[in-house]
Parts: C-alpha cells; structure tokens; sequence
C-alpha cells in the first residue's frame, strides 16, 4: 500500500548548509529584484533631492564673543553696599544658551527687516529654514589653547544661498542684529543684596525644614492633623450621643412599665404553667416531639408482631430514650435561656416544668393540660416581647453610655493639643512665608543679572559666497551605484540567513515526500463561470447555483487531483484532509479547485471546513455560517447531515463551520465527528476537509487520525524548512500521500 510505503520512507533531508551557492547569484537577484531596485530607487530619490535642494554658495565668518558683565558699573558700584557682588565667579557664561539666542526667530526678523530695501521678497524661512533644511549654521570653535576658555567663546555662521552677494549681506546682518541686541541688554544689575539671600536662604530652608518635622512628628505621635476641626467633630458627636440617650432612656421606661403591668396580669398563674407554654414556641422542641411520636406510633406497630426480646422493638426503645434524652437537653437548655432573662424564675421550677414535660411525653399526653390551655398565650408572647426590647434598649443604652466615656476622655485631652498645634502651626507659616519672600527677591535680581551684555567682535569678516555644487551628476550616478550595491548586499544577506523555501527543486531535495502538483498563483476575485458535467435532470438547480461565484481553476490542479486519485487508489476511505504548516498558505484555495476538479470527473463532493477557530469558506463563497459543523455536532436532536448543507454547484455541497463553540478540542474528537464523517463517506464520492494548521492547533492532528488521506499545501516563498520538517514529523506516523506546492513557477 502507498501509506505503508511512506511510512517506511524517510521524509525530509535537511540540506548541509544555508550558504548562498553563488552559482545561483542571477536567481536570487531576480527574486530580490523589487528590494534592490526600492532601496536603489531610495538612494537616488535622497541623493537628488540633497543635490537639487542645496545651495550652490556658502559664505562664512567667525565671531568672538566676550562677557562683559560689570565692566562699566564697576567703578560706580565701589561705594555701594553690594560691591561684593563682582565676584568673579559670576562671570561664567551659558554658551549653549547664547548659541540658541543667536537663532532666536525674532533675531532672524530684524536681519529680514535690514535685507528687505535689497530682498523685497526674504523671508524668515529663507535665513532659518525649515524643518531638516537649513541654510544658516551657527557652531561652536573649539579653542586651541586652554586660555581664559570659559569667559571668551568663538562661533563660526555660516549661509548657503543661490547668490553669493546675499550670502555676504546676510551675515553681515546678523552680525550687526547681534550687536545691536547685545548693547541693548547690557545693563547691570547688581547688588550686595544678591549675597543676603544667598546667605539667608540655607537657614530660612533649614527652619522651615525643622519647623514641618516637628508639626508632621506631633501628627504622627497624635494620629490627628488638625485638633481644632476634630475637636468640633467629636463635640458634635457627643452631642448627638447624648441625645440619643435621652431619647432611649424614655423608650425604656415607658417599655418597663409595660413589662410591670404584664407580670402583674399574669403573675397568677404559676411560673412553671408559663414556662411549659414558651416550650411550644421551639421549633427544636416541637421536632423531638414529632420524632418521639413517629417511634412511639412504630413501637406500637412492631409490638404487635414481635416480642419485648426482639431486636427490632429493643432498638426502637433505645432511639426513643435517646429521643427523650436529646428533649430534655433541649428543654434545660431552653429554660435556662429563659431563666436568664428572668430571674424571677427558680431553678425548683425549671426542673419541675422539665420532668412534667418529659412525663407527659413519656405517656404519649400533651404538655398542656386543662389548666395550661386557659393561658392566654397572646399575654405571654407580648410579655416575651416587651422583655426582649426591654433589654435590647438597656443593651443599646450601655453601648451609648460607654461611647459618651470615650468621648469625654478623648476632649479632655483636646485643649492641650490644640495649644501645642497652635504653637506649631505659626511657626510652620511664618518660615515658609519668609523664604517665598526671599526666593522671590532672588528671582527678581537673577532676572536682572541676566540682562547683563556681551562684547561682540568678528575674528573673520564674511566674504562673497564660494560655489560648492559642483559634481552632481558624479553625485547622483554615485548615489545610484551605491544603492545598487546596497540592495545587492542587503539581497545576499537575507538570502544567506532565510529559512524559507521558494524553488521546486529546493523543496525536492529538501523533502522526499511525493510531489503531487504545483499550483501557479490563482487570480483572485475572479468572477467566472466553472462549467461542470451535470444530469439533465439538474440543469435548472444548476443554472441558480452557478451564479453563487467562481471555483479556483487551472490544469494544474486537474493534475494535482489525479495524482492525489493515483496515491489514494489503495486507501478504501474517500476523505481527505488538505491542511499546512501555517496559516496563509492557501489551502482553502486548493480544497476548493479540488472540488473543482473532483465535480469534473462526475463524482459527487463535499468540503468540509474544519477550522472552528478561524473559519474562512462561507467568506470565500459568501455562504452564511449561522450553521455548520459545530451545531452539527452538538445537536441533541440527531437532525440529519443535509439540513445543515448548502449547495454551490449540483456536483459540490459545502458544510461550512459554524458559529464558534468553547472546547472545539472535545468536539473534533467525539464519536459523532467519527460516525458523522463515516456516514458522509457513504453520501459523497469524495469528501474534503479544510482543515486548520497542524502547527497552530491539535485540531488538524485529531483530524488526522480520522480521514483516510492527508494531502500538505506548501506556499513557495513562505514556508520555511523549520516549519515543513516540524509539520511531516508529525505526520510521518500518519496517511500522508504528498505535498502540493502552491504559487510556484510553471516549469515548461
């Protein structure tokens, strides 16, 4: 058989190395030739617009720059209380800041405003530039020596213009901007109170510091952050207490009197009476003696068929005393209760009423007698209940009563907190007043520091522009060539590193699995007729089902379906499972044209798509899929097969997945997957199951085992060798006839 013979086989040879064989240098090119001709494409889009859009002429000149804070107030400031403020430590200079100045936008509109008798039409743009272009240039000299480096700094500008008279004007300009700006901002500003503050502000931040820990420390040791406002709450609260307790003190003197004027109406009737009448409020109670008289009425029923000394009525007896033992646990344990809430009641009678309960139990009487029955049961039950708010008002009471404590001694506490904190507090405030005030006046005279000036000097006087464009078309034919090699490199390097397989014979010497067709790239979308062998006595059904959308056609599928036919000729099962390494390799297409070509041949075909989690047929054939494999197998009702089928052409029917169901695991390999595919076999001269990934699910896998052939469609130019050797190792155990290779050159 052809399944034993590849079983035996080895699948896959996995070639020796990945290495570019340089023989097949034109072949990769080729391939590659949309990477090398875009990244060639790329170069010379960059390389032209570098070489159209840069100005042909560039002039320069340098510039020194020397601080002269202080120079003319010098003199004038000896006298002055603040003269210690010239230090020379102040005269170090941000030069990174200057060098942002000097390209200040509103600089730049001043050099505009000096141009324009001789630019009618400059704009700031012109000078500044846009984003990534820019035609002005301002960078720092590095000096040559380490002389006074950080009170003199040199900056080189330099313009790039079309004109080179205009590139000499403009820096001319800025230079003269520069100036002017300078002499404006060349004002000193500065005072010995400058050294005040610094000298006050460490001991002002060190007392506000001290002044908060010791606020936040008497928070923490106190558990409060301001006494006044808690103070006020728990004054409110007591208040509220307190009424409170005037209102239940009420309610429970008026619910006393009541419960003195119940005792009194029922204080004839003897205690042991009352007690006996509240056992009938137990629902406990009242079970015992349900079960008791359930045991006493089976005792009677069994001694009149057996004998004192049977093991049956002997039993009997031992559940009833243990019956009347559980009773009188209950009654103590309820009397207790009720004795606890009146101690008017003695233990003498708790105990009486118990014997008189369990005696009258134990001869089968109620527990009430003539006398118990004119209790005016009512009476007792209001009694029983004043009682009870009588005590949750006293229980209510004390709770108040305690909490009114607690309060009290918590606002005792209250006045000394409230001294301290309102010792604290102003502390606090005064010293962060006082360091905003200093830090204010030190913004105030840092602000006026730096409207200090600067000593502008040219080191090298701007000349015409010099021409510096020229070379390019040696730039732009350099450009071309370097892209050309860099796509060419970059080809070879992918090529060298990828896993993918995208020639037939690379996928023949990399897997000895029988090659059952290829298949050229199939058009999408198209809309065409599939003209397929039908009875006459079809035509019409025919007719209205054609019009639904075009099949996948082409020869080479016909070939890959009579292969498969050949293959296949030996196994007695008529499914077959078409699936892949990954998603996107085009399966679906494939199980569709060979349906097509299966309906060619006059056989009768059912596709079946079998991935429940991504399922993608009705899309392809705009079927709708509220039905479908997954209802199929989980209906209770065991409805036939051909409700759930929908036809596309008379000779294919389509069983499409269905709505998405948890667990498709537990579905696919049910017994009614099994008995359902066994009994579409028997319907269907050819049954195709569009199944998911083998390597993205274990769905494929379970369907695997249960069709009789499995055919793997792999996409030339996608599939790589780790997933193909991944994929036939796990169907190397199982029915796998051969591999269809899909979008592959048509070799003539």
């Amino acid at each position: 058989m052809v399944l034993n013979t590849l079983k035996h086989k080895q699948l896959l040879t996995i070639s020796s190395s990945n290495a570019v064989d340089i023989r097949k240098l034109t072949q990769i090119l080729f391939r590659r030739r949309f990477l090398i001709v875009g990244i060639a494409g790329l170069a010379v889009s960059v390389v032209s617009i570098l070489t159209v859009s840069k100005p042909k002429y560039e002039s320069s000149m340098q510039i020194i720059i020397n601080p002269n804070l202080y120079s003319n107030n010098k003199i004038n400031s000896q006298n002055d209380e603040y003269s210690n403020l010239t230090d020379s430590d102040l005269t170090v200079v941000d030069y990174d800041a200057q060098l942002q100045m000097m390209q200040n936008i509103e600089l730049i509109q001043k050099v505009v405003a000096l141009l324009r008798p001789n630019y009618p039409n400059i704009k700031v743009e012109d000078i500044k530039g846009n984003k990534g272009k820019s035609p002005l240039s301002i960078t720092r000299v590095e000096p040559l020596s380490s002389i006074n480096p950080v009170s003199s700094q040199v900056f080189e500008i330099r313009y790039k213009a079309y004109d080179p008279v205009k590139t000499q004007r403009v820096l001319q300009a800025l230079f003269n901007v520069y100036k002017n700006y300078s002499t404006e901002q060349q004002k000193q500003r500065l005072t010995r109170g400058m050294a005040f503050l610094d000298e006050r502000l460490p001991k002002i931040k060190n007392r506000v510091v001290i002044a908060e820990r010791n606020l936040e420390a008497f928070r923490k040791k106190n558990n409060i952050l301001d006494p006044e406002a808690q103070s006020k709450i728990l004054f409110n609260t007591l208040a509220e207490i307190q009424k409170q307790l005037q209102i239940i003190n009420a309610q429970l003197q008026d619910a006393q009197v009541r419960y003195t004027a119940l005792q009194q109406k029922i204080g004839v009737i003897p205690t042991s009476t009352i007690i006996l009448s509240r056992l009938n409020q137990s629902i406990r109670y009242k079970t015992l003696l349900n079960e008791i008289n359930k045991t006493d009425l089976a005792l009677a029923q069994e001694r009149v068929r057996y004998t004192e000394n049977s093991p049956i009525v002997q039993k009997l007896v031992q559940q009833r005393q243990n019956q009347l033992d559980s009773l009188r646990k209950e009654l103590t344990k309820i009397l207790v209760e009720k004795s606890e809430n009146n101690t008017s009641q003695p233990e003498s009678e708790i105990e009486a009423a118990v014997n008189q309960a369990l005696n009258q139990v134990r001869s089968s009487d109620s527990l009430l007698d003539e006398r118990q029955t004119a209790i005016d049961i009512n009476l007792a039950q209001e009694m029983i209940q004043t009682q009870i708010i009588v005590q949750a008002l006293q229980a209510n009471h004390k709770s108040l009563s305690q909490s009114e404590k607690h309060l009290q001694s918590q606002l005792s506490k209250y006045p000394a907190l409230i001294a301290e904190y309102n010792r604290l507090l102003p502390e606090v405030q005064t010293s962060r007043k006082t360091l905003e005030q200093l830090m204010q006046a030190q913004q105030t005279l840092s602000l006026k520091i730096a409207q200090g000036g600067f000593d502008w000097q040219i080191v090298e006087a701007p000349e015409y522009g010099v021409y510096i464009n020229s070379g390019g078309f040696l730039i732009l034919g350099s450009g071309t060539l370097v892209g050309l090699v860099i796509g060419t490199v970059v080809a070879i390097v992918l090529e060298a590193f990828r896993d993918s397989i995208h020639t037939l014979n690379e996928l023949r010497n990399f897997t000895n699995s029988r090659l059952l067709g290829t298949i050229p790239l199939l058009p999408l979308n198209r809309r065409r007729q599939v003209f397929l062998p039908m009875k006459a006595t079809k035509k019409l059904v025919a007719d209205s089902l054609i019009g639904v959308g075009s099949l996948p056609s082409h020869d080479m599928l016909d070939i890959a379906y009579q292969n498969i036919q050949i293959s296949n000729s030996c196994l007695l099962r008529k499914s077959l499972m078409v699936t892949s390494a990954s998603s996107g390799e085009g399966k679906s297409t494939i199980t569709l044209g060979l349906a097509a070509s299966s309906a060619r041949t006059h056989h009768r075909v059912l596709v079946i798509d079998a991935n429940l989690r991504e399922p993608c047929l009705h899309k392809q054939l705009d079927l709708q899929n509220e039905w479908g494999l997954s209802i199929l197998l989980v209906d209770q009702f065991d409805s036939p097969f051909k409700d759930y089928i929908q036809p596309i052409h008379p000779s294919i029917d389509v069983l499409t997945a269905g709505p998405f169901l948890e667990d498709t695991v537990k579905l696919l390999s049910s017994q009614r997957m099994k008995e359902l595919l066994e009994e579409l076999e028997q319907s269907y001269d050819l049954v195709l199951i569009d199944a998911p990934p083998i390597l993205n699910t274990v769905d494929s896998r379970i369907l695997a085992t249960l069709c009789g052939a499995i055919v793997l469609v792999v996409r030339l130019g996608q599939a790589t060798r780790a997933n193909i050797l991944q994929t036939t190792e796990i169907l190397e155990k199982l029915n796998l006839i051969g591999i269809i290779a899909n979008q592959a050159p048509i070799e003539t």
